[in-house]
């Protein structure tokens, strides 16, 4: 039949290569970033190496015929500066973090700072609090040593390597600080007369070394919500699961829980894993995976109704359930590892800033040496020039930089995951606000996809249950939503089905088989021609008058000695499915072209585009495609420079979903198609198709406004600093606001709803 594909498999096998993820603890700035990636890629083996910022981790590609890769890994990491961990227990740490976690440092440093800083506030209100000279020290000499020291070893590793880092910044920056008072006080009885105390510096190096804490905590603490949706979905996986045993229920771990195996679940319980509904009927909430917000009904009765999927609640029934998917092939756990995997990502606009990062820190030294330079031949003093030298280090910090980009891929991931919308690459979600076009299949997609057979035209004198049931046991072995059609419409009829002999599936044509001694063939009108099978002038009319009024129309021919004759004309017709015209006319509003793919006659599917508000006069209908020239019609689609977003469910979606520049996978389609598409709609529903495409435009947006912050705020703050309108503190606090600003921005991405 039109369309007509062999049955989809499951699950196909990875050719890709192995990966590695790994935590990275140290990281301070996106030069820290290009630095464990370039240690990375020098490791034999490794073909890739991607390091997040934000989530602290990398994610490595690598040939599958290298031996002890994470051993190798974790010792490059180790050697580059930085400290190797499992993710899953810096995930667990994480998660047992309370919100004031890491604050100790912070209010260390608040508190030996304040004495330094509250004399300066005096100097405002006409008061002297100016402690001496000594106590100035050893309130900052702890700030400087202990709280600093991880600048000073992470700044010092960055130098072995012959790069920069924000820690080489900053120890540099509140060294110089530092040290500069020291000598004014230790020569203070040579340069100043008595009675005068000359004044320190001790202060702008204490409160800028905590003024870095509270940025990297509060940044920190940002992260954290930006994992949330990461962790809201670890959490929906209940601990025990309700076991049915010849001794009756028995509570067991999930971990022990196999394919097979029957579980109970109670009214108001989690569903613990992917399974079939065995016993009795409820709704079920699956709010959290799809996020379709009304309770779906659950029955034992049909296949689609007895489907559950583990992390759902389960409503007001009791029910028992065969266990079909356990551990990391459960639907929950493909969408955590999706998700992981984009957030781990990296989008192609970090390129830029990854090349930025690459030279941003020498070419600050040279600035600060620069000013130090100018300012001593302005003649305004080695104290001045070394000040605002200083000011210079500290207010030009990477940070911002490393962390614009994926900040907000991962708040946007988070919150699209969280409506149903998942993100398989960070590469797919900056393409999907440039779509342009997007290409729908129809079956399955725009339409509900479980036709019905409407007609059945026989010729006359035929029995036309006999030859429904020899249709019905061709058609017995084919998943295809019209071979399934006509097994419904047997059964109402109460028609006998017998198994049938060889059968084969010609894809894009329709089914052969052998049944009863007699070859069949059922199929598109199209195979018919091909196969020289003469239709009746009546036949042909009323095939012509369904086609017009929107049917899909196969047919059956036999073959014998004396050739292939028709036996019959099927007609099959769909719905749309519910919201399929307002998600157009919503993508429509937005000027985005909207087209539909189909193999169906062309009377059919302009019939089923115009019900769907689409324009066949202007080019929105492509009808007689064959499942395999799908992918050459969408790259039709992109001739003039077009972007083009395809949508579809089916495995022959599969090429053309690759093709396109964004591909949309119907969560109710199967594995291959998932596996083809960068973005996966959780729920049948077209109007997550510009959902998707908005959260994109919103998370690209978000991406542009922080690089622009983070790279003004250098543009601008330098200068400042180079000229004396910035002191340390000021340029410290500047720092820490950069970060943090980025971070707040990023995370108002989470209010986006679909």
């Amino acid at each position: 039949m039109t369309d007509q594909a062999p049955p989809a498999p499951t699950s196909t096998p990875s050719l890709s290569p192995p990966t590695l993820d790994l935590g990275v603890g140290g990281m301070t700035c996106a030069s820290c970033v290009a630095r464990v990636e370039r240690a990375l890629k020098k490791v034999p083996g490794v073909q890739d190496a991607a390091v997040n910022l934000a989530t602290e981790s990398v994610h490595l590609t690598f040939d599958a015929a290298q031996a002890d890769m994470e051993q190798r890994v974790r010792r490059a990491v180790r050697n580059a500066g930085y400290e190797p961990r499992s993710l899953a227990a810096q995930e667990a740490a994480q998660q047992a973090q309370g919100p004031w976690a890491g604050f100790a440092p912070v209010a260390w440093g608040l508190l030996l700072s304040m004495p330094l800083v509250l004399p300066m506030l005096g100097d405002l209100l006409g008061q002297h609090w100016m402690l001496p000279p000594w106590a100035q020290w050893l309130l900052a000499t702890p700030v400087q040593f202990w709280l600093g020291a991880r600048f000073y070893k992470a700044g010092w590793h960055a130098a072995k390597a012959l790069t920069g880092n924000m820690d080489l910044l900053v120890a540099l920056g509140t060294s110089a600080g530092y040290g500069l008072s020291l000598w004014l006080w230790l020569t203070a009885d040579v340069s100043h007369s008595a009675g005068h105390a000359p004044h320190l510096y001790f202060e702008a190096s204490a409160v800028v070394i905590t003024l870095v804490l509270l940025g990297k905590w509060l940044e920190a603490r940002a992260k954290r919500q930006t994992t949330a949706a990461i962790r809201a979905l670890h959490a929906l996986r209940p601990e025990v699961a309700h076991l049915i045993t010849r001794d009756g229920e028995v509570d067991v771990p999930l971990a022990e829980v196999m394919v097979g195996d029957r579980l109970v679940v109670r009214p108001g319980e989690r569903i613990p894993v992917d399974g079939t509904l065995l016993e009795g009927q409820t709704q079920v909430d699956e709010s959290m995976l799809t996020g379709e917000p009304l309770p779906v009904a659950r029955s034992a009765d049909g296949p689609e109704g007895s489907r559950l999927t583990g992390g759902s609640i389960n409503g007001e029934g009791r029910i028992v359930l065969q266990v079909g998917a356990v551990g990391a092939e459960t639907v929950l756990a493909r969408i955590i590892r999706l998700v992981e995997d984009a957030q781990a990502a990296k989008a192609p606009i970090q390129r830029l800033v990854d090349q930025v990062a690459a030279v941003f820190v020498p070419v600050v030294l040279l600035l600060a040496l620069a000013t130090l330079l100018a300012w001593l031949w302005a003649g305004v003093g080695a104290e001045t020039a070394l000040i605002r030298a200083v000011a210079v280090l500290v207010i030009a910090c990477p940070c911002a930089l490393g962390l614009a980009t994926p900040a907000a891929i991962m708040a946007g991931t988070g919150v699209a995951a969280q409506q149903g919308v998942l993100i398989k690459d960070a590469e797919a979600l900056e393409t999907a606000h440039r779509v342009d076009t997007v290409a729908f299949d129809k079956t399955g997609t725009l339409t509900v996809g479980r036709p019905r057979l409407t007609g059945f035209h026989v010729e006359q004198g035929v029995d036309a249950d006999a030859l429904l049931a020899l249709l019905a046991s061709v058609q017995s072995g084919s998943e295809h939503p019209l071979a399934r059609a006509v097994l419904q419409a047997a059964q109402e009829r109460g028609v006998a089905v017998a198994a049938p002999g060889a059968v084969r599936a010609v894809p894009g044509r329709g089914t052969e088989g052998e049944v009863a001694g007699r070859q069949l063939r059922v199929g598109s009108l199209r195979w018919m021609q091909e196969l020289g099978v003469e239709l009746s002038a009546d036949m042909a009319a009323q095939a012509q008058a369904l086609q017009a009024q929107g049917a899909t129309v196969s047919a059956l021919a036999e073959q014998d000695g004396a050739g292939t004759h028709l036996r019959a004309l099927l007609a099959f017709g769909d719905e749309p499915k519910p919201g399929a015209r307002e998600a157009i006319a919503a993508l429509h509003a937005r000027g985005i072209r909207c087209v539909m793919i189909s193999g169906d006659n062309r009377g059919a599917a302009e019939a089923m585009a115009r019900r769907l508000g689409l324009k066949p006069e202007e080019g929105e209908v492509l009808a007689e495609v064959l499942p395999g020239d799908k992918a050459a019609a969408v790259r039709q689609l992109q001739q003039g420079g077009r972007v083009v977003a395809m949508v579809g469910d089916g495995v022959n979606d599969a090429p053309a979903l690759a093709a396109a520049d964004v591909g949309l996978a119907m969560g109710n389609g199967t594995d291959v198609a998932m596996q083809a598409a960068g973005i996966t709609l959780m729920r049948g529903d077209p109007a997550l198709v510009a959902a998707a495409l908005e959260i994109s435009r919103r998370t690209v947006a978000k991406i542009r406004q922080n690089l622009f912050w983070a790279f003004a705020y250098n543009v601008a703050g330098i200068p400042l600093a180079a000229l004396g309108y910035l002191n340390p503190v000021l340029a410290g606090a500047a720092m820490a606001l950069s970060s943090v600003s980025v971070m707040t921005n990023a995370l108002l991405l989470k209010k986006w709803r679909a």
